[in-house]
């Protein structure tokens, strides 16, 4: 669906031309309107009242305009007809009437340039075709304008900070950090009366609906700059854009917490899903891989939405899955144990030391092992001891301690003492007193200092699993992976690929045969065995003579896919005469089974003794996030053994890696029993390398290569299998990947005036090493003309800084980097161009420039920031703005070349706001 420009300003018949008009943008209109249009309002009994009675009683302090043809008030407030008839601008129309009036109702917004709107009503998509055609209808008129929606069918929204409640629900959310969305409105009431109980305030609560326009990504984006919110929980029941998720997931993560709850895991739950919001649902196991790559926490129930967004605020990430359990009591230290092994956690090992120093002060009946029982008997001194050593313990991530009570224990005292322990860096603390009022007083202690406690020990074993998966996710998004891709060889490759492909697609056939696959696989640097097309017997004898004997003939065919059924495998071929006599096996054969004319020859192979391991590499097609990875162990057992992961391409060698370590055969690969590791690394380049045919191959439907033989002499694709799209296949029916994968387009040679040649290209996450040499090579001089203030070595290149630079999101963003090779082949950074969305409030693109001393006033600027309003140009953007130096003429002189207007900043004389049109710039070209 069209994303809808979020400026909006209205200008009316009556007002004064010479007040400035407020810009409001669509979600700042939905979450603070100053101005409300309740279009449904009424005095009956029903949901119109109810929201007239949540807007004119609570504190929220802007006007109300209720709209009703047949009253002249509602509630005491003048009614007005129609939304056209309200003579002042309306930030926010909300619409509670019969769906079939909504379209036009959406039409008004639009003619009156409302930014905002919350459709409340009912009986849309959800309820089959005829809903659905409502829904085409809003779309088509909101497209028209620049209007943003939530809903339909939705309970509505709540910005507890200023006191908006516009839903049916007479409760209101408590003020609080936490950011609630939700799908179903049900359940959205059911939390709010939770809430109330215990006590969790939000600094927004919205219900979706259909989400017919805004939508997760929208929302993600919108509370990541939102100061009021430190986390963001979600009831999903279907993913809707799959992109838009995706990308505002993985930017907002890196800094608050998102925590997921998905309905729908079992095939009951997801056709539930579906029929709630009519909508499809992929697969549960794709969407677990896709919320662990952007660095989203899945939660299992609900209660662990809250729970989790609480514990993340008040305690660190662990760095590794091994907990040390401090318990006065056996059951309890078992009971948490089975619940973090059985999470995939670990316990600590305690080491000789670590044993010495509980010996130093512990009974001697202590447990002598982990979980670390110190006995009934033990005072708060005790606890407060063992914990200094559980957390001094270099083998542990985080510490459990399970306090029950007994006639010597002093549950207040206990938790007194160990309150200095709630800040120990990369290492929660997590308590359990378990209990009731003999305990109540010291858990509300641990909890106000910051230490979680619950009243179960397994749930806060549980707690741990939770924390370190979560920290796990975000190591993904902040470890640099190796570079292992040349980009102009890639895109060598891809077009090299595409012209086999689409000469496939052009003959009408859906099948690559065996030897186009392999010249696919090899053109992306994927090891093949060598393969030679014979369409005689005489061909076939001279290529099994040059690869040499034992080779391997198999029928060359672009109809027939299963050769073995035709008879068309012949193996261990020894002679000259064994392959001449197996040619002619083949070719009789086939013309027996099926026809002469599905015979095409043969391809010769030579015949490998399988002497490593069988992998399988494959992609198919999700129903929402298109192509997915499989990695696992291969060979004809590979549904039997289903030992495999899923990951979404592309992939670099970090995430690689991280998927061959969620498989049982990636230990064996790494060498077991006397037998020598595979390559790891040559392994791990494959994948990557696989990961990008698929991303950059949309009319391959499936592939797989099975086996790929692995062994300590090398690795090699003895057998692929590629399906294709039909040719009447809609090209955006295409299989397109939910991550938007390397830009291949956005490369440019460009010489510079001193005769270097550049190679302009979209930053990747590998980048960042050649980012920090960049950095060093920046006089003081430059550094303050780009950051306005001087910025040490350290602070720009520090790893959590050149991250967010080099972790480009290219479906949000650009970054360019012009890359010199010096005649050595050694490549260094020249120059850097950004792209970013201005703020929550525009669609403007802000852009920036950074060349390194040695490479200025060669044209290398212009030519960054021409290829920067490119992109800006192609991928829809309207404006492109920046701020720069008044004593920056070199900077002035560019600005005005591309047709840039200056103009001093009005609250800064030294700084200079540049705009441009992106369409002029087009006409100046």
């Amino acid at each position: 669906m069209r994303r809808l420009d979020p400026m909006r300003r209205r200008l009316s018949a009556t007002d004064n031309i010479l007040r400035p008009q407020r810009a409001i943008s669509g979600l700042e209109a939905i979450f603070r309107p100053s101005t409300i249009a309740l279009i449904g309002a009424t005095e009956r009994s029903g949901v119109g009242r109810t929201l007239m009675e949540n807007l004119t009683k609570l504190e929220w302090g802007g006007t109300l305009f209720p709209i009703n043809p047949k009253r002249e008030t509602v509630l005491g407030v003048k009614a007005y007809p129609t939304l056209l008839a309200v003579e002042q601008n309306v930030d926010l129309a909300v619409i509670a009437t019969p769906a079939a009036t909504v379209p036009a109702l959406v039409r008004d917004c639009v003619e009156a340039g409302v930014p905002g709107c919350v459709i409340i009503s009912a009986g849309f998509k959800e309820l089959g075709p005829p809903g659905e055609a409502l829904e085409r209808e809003i779309a088509e008129y909101a497209g028209k304008g620049h209007i943003r929606i939530i809903g339909p069918n939705c309970l509505g929204v709540m910005n507890p900070t200023i006191g908006l409640n516009v839903t049916f629900s007479s409760v209101m959310a408590q003020g609080g950090n936490v950011a609630f969305i939700s799908q179903s409105g049900a359940l959205c009431t059911a939390i709010l009366d939770w809430s109330m109980r215990e006590k969790v305030g939000f600094s927004s609560f919205v219900s979706l609906g259909s989400m017919i326009d805004v939508d997760w990504g929208d929302l993600i984006s919108f509370y990541g700059q939102d100061a009021k919110t430190k986390s963001i929980v979600i009831y999903m029941e279907t993913i809707g854009d799959p992109k838009s998720f995706l990308s505002a997931a993985r930017e907002v993560a890196l800094t608050k917490p998102i925590i997921v709850i998905k309905a729908g895991r079992t095939s009951a739950g997801a056709a539930a899903a579906a029929s709630h919001t009519g909508s499809l649902t992929g697969s549960d196991d794709v969407l677990e891989v896709a919320f662990r790559r952007v660095g989203v926490l899945r939660v299992d129930e609900i209660s662990d939405l809250f729970n989790m967004a609480s514990v993340l605020s008040k305690q660190p990430h662990p760095l590794g899955k091994k907990l040390t359990i401090v318990t006065n009591a056996g059951g309890p230290g078992v009971l948490s144990t089975d619940a973090l092994i059985l999470g995939n956690g670990e316990l600590s090992t305690l080491s000789p030391p670590v044993i010495e120093k509980y010996n130093g002060f512990l009974s001697p009946h202590w447990s002598h092992g982990n979980p670390v029982d110190i006995l009934g008997d033990a005072t708060p001194e005790t606890y407060s001891k063992a914990l200094e050593v559980a957390s001094s313990d270099e083998d542990s991530d985080g510490m459990l301690v399970i306090l029950t009570p007994q006639a010597m224990t002093e549950p207040t005292q206990t938790a007194q003492l160990l309150k200095s322990y709630s800040k120990i860096p990369n290492k929660p603390v997590l308590a359990s007193w378990m209990g009731g009022v003999d305990v109540m007083a010291g858990s509300e202690i641990l909890n106000h200092a910051g230490i979680p406690c619950f009243p179960y020990p397994d749930l806060a074993a549980k707690t741990f699993n939770y924390m370190w998966k979560y920290g796990d996710n975000l190591k993904l998004l902040y470890e640099i992976p190796d570079t292992s891709v040349d980009e102009e060889e890639e895109a060598r490759a891809r077009n090299e690929s595409r012209k086999i492909v689409e000469a496939v697609v052009g003959k009408g056939r859906t099948y690559l045969t065996e030897w186009e696959s392999k010249k696919v696989l090899s053109t992306f640097g994927i090891p093949t065995c060598e393969t030679r097309l014979a369409p005689t017997a005489e061909e076939a004898v001279q290529a099994a003579e040059a690869i040499g004997f034992p080779v391997v003939l198999k029928l060359n065919s672009e109809t027939l896919t299963h050769k073995t059924d035709v008879g068309g495998v012949k193996l261990n071929l020894a002679t000259k005469q064994e392959v001449h006599d197996a040619f002619e096996q083949i070719k009789s054969s086939v013309a027996k089974l099926k026809g002469a004319e599905h015979f095409l020859g043969v391809t010769v192979q030579p015949m490998i003794k399988v002497e490593g391991y069988e992998l399988i590499i494959g992609s198919s097609l999700d129903a929402q996030f298109g192509p997915v990875l499989v990695f696992g162990a291969g060979g004809t057992l590979v549904e039997v053994f289903r030992d495999t992961a899923l990951g979404l391409p592309p992939l670099n060698t970090t995430l690689a890696k991280r998927m061959m370590e969620r498989t049982k055969i990636y230990k064996a690969l790494q060498g077991i029993r006397g037998r020598n590791p595979v390559d790891m690394v040559a392994l791990q380049n494959i994948m990557v390398r696989f990961s990008h045919l698929v991303a950059s191959m949309p009319w391959i439907k499936e592939i797989d290569i099975n086996p790929l033989v692995a062994s300590e002499s090398g690795i090699v694709a003895l057998d692929a299998r590629v399906i294709l799209h039909p040719g009447d296949t809609r090209v955006r029916d295409l299989s397109y990947p939910a991550i938007t994968p390397y830009p291949h387009e956005y490369m440019w040679r460009s010489p510079l005036k001193d005769g270097r040649d550049v190679l302009i290209r979209p930053i990747r996450p590998e980048d960042e090493k050649a980012m920090a040499e960049f950095h060093e090579g920046l006089s003081t001089h430059t550094v303050y003309m780009r950051y306005f203030h001087s910025l040490n070595l350290d602070q720009r290149i520090a790893h959590e800084r050149l991250m967010g630079v080099c972790f480009c999101d290219y479906e949000r963003e650009m970054t360019l980097v012009a890359e010199h090779k010096d005649e050595a082949g050694v490549r260094s950074i020249l120059g850097v161009g950004r792209l970013t969305k201005a703020n929550t409030r525009t669609d403007d693109v802000e852009f920036s420039l950074l060349i390194r001393d040695n490479a200025q006033k060669r044209g290398l600027g212009e030519s960054i920031l021409k290829r920067l309003l490119h992109w800006a140009k192609v991928n829809g953007h309207k404006r492109v703005v920046g701020i720069v130096q008044n004593s920056n003429p070199s900077m002035h002189h560019i600005c005005k070349k591309f047709g840039f207007e200056l103009a001093r900043d009005t609250e800064d004389p030294n700084l200079i706001r540049t705009t441009l049109n992106i369409d002029a710039w087009e006409e100046v070209q």
